[in-house]
């Protein structure tokens, strides 16, 4: 392991700047107009290094500054050192953009909305290499193992902590092929729904009986035709023409548009909380978190009626 540096040797780093513009251009002022300082600022930078080291860095010929031998002397040092951490900072940039973004998301999310749209977000952004994870049944955002989530939240997320993009309100409504609601006469109420196979996913079994609430019907607290453990599922049932499922975002939008499944009652339950991203708020400022926030929030925009 290599020593402690005594940097208490050292005149004060940021000073170190004004010196070496000044050296460069020989010039006070040129050195203050490149670092956005005033003249009288760089001038009292490069006094604290002459001051820490007991030494004249310039001396005034006219109206001109020329560098003193001790001077020209310090400059390699100072400008290899900038020019070593310099070159530190890009390899640690080139290594961050090599890591992949990782996005964390549910199953249906993923497959039925997300996937739609992370294609085209790689083709316009190839210098960002990305990752997607799955979960069935794990709600919480993993922010030590995920960058960015798309995630359901019922609350908002602690502002102190977690940035927050809401994105979708949590909307509840049943749909099902036209195979079986042509079998069902039709056309179907809330109330004929209590007599369809319905499909629910048992970490949100409460979800129907939300739904049948807010339209009014008395729910049957039977346990409904079948549990399976993601919306995926369900859809794939109801596409099936097996059952009716209980969306809760924007998840068949296009199965509706193409006629694969259609509403079975025309009642939307719109529940507390929504579908956002999610992210640290130390992190949320780094360009490839930021890009892909700012590129998926306007793919969803396009997506709302």
């Amino acid at each position: 392991m290599a020593g402690k540096i005594d940097l208490k040797r050292l005149p004060p780093l940021k000073a170190l700047r004004g010196f070496e513009a000044a050296t460069r251009h020989q010039s006070i002022r040129d050195a203050a107009d490149e670092l956005c300082l005033t003249h009288p600022a760089v001038s009292h930078q490069i006094q604290l290094i002459e001051e820490a080291l007991g030494v004249a860095l310039f001396a005034q010929e006219g109206r001109h500054i020329v560098s003193t031998a001790e001077g020209r002397l310090l400059y390699p040092y100072v400008r290899s050192a900038f020019e070593s951490l310099l070159e530190g900072v890009e390899v640690l940039q080139r290594s961050a953009r090599d890591k992949p973004l990782r996005v964390q998301t549910y199953v249906t999310a993923s497959i039925r909305w997300l996937a739609r749209w992370v294609p085209d977000f790689l083709q316009q952004h190839p210098e960002i290499k990305l990752t997607l994870t799955t979960c069935a049944v794990e709600w919480e955002f993993d922010d030590a193992h995920a960058d960015v989530g798309l995630v359901y939240c019922e609350t908002a997320p602690d502002p102190a902590r977690f940035h927050w993009v809401p994105l979708f309100d949590y909307a509840l409504y049943p749909v099902c092929s036209p195979a079986l609601l042509d079998r069902a006469g039709g056309s179907l109420t809330a109330a004929d729904l209590l007599g369809q196979p319905l499909v629910a996913i048992y970490t949100e079994e409460q979800n129907w009986e939300a739904w049948f609430r807010s339209s009014g019907t008395a729910y049957n607290a039977r346990v409904p035709y079948l549990m399976v453990d993601t919306l995926a599922v369900a859809l794939e049932m109801a596409l099936a023409g097996r059952g009716v499922a209980l969306v809760n975002g924007p998840f068949v939008d296009q199965d509706l548009a193409e006629g694969r499944l259609v509403r079975a009652v025309s009642h939307t339950a719109v529940c507390p909380g929504a579908w956002g991203l999610i992210c640290r708020q130390d992190v949320k400022e780094t360009p490839r978190v930021r890009t892909f926030i700012d590129w998926l929030s306007a793919q969803a925009a396009r997506t709302l009626p």
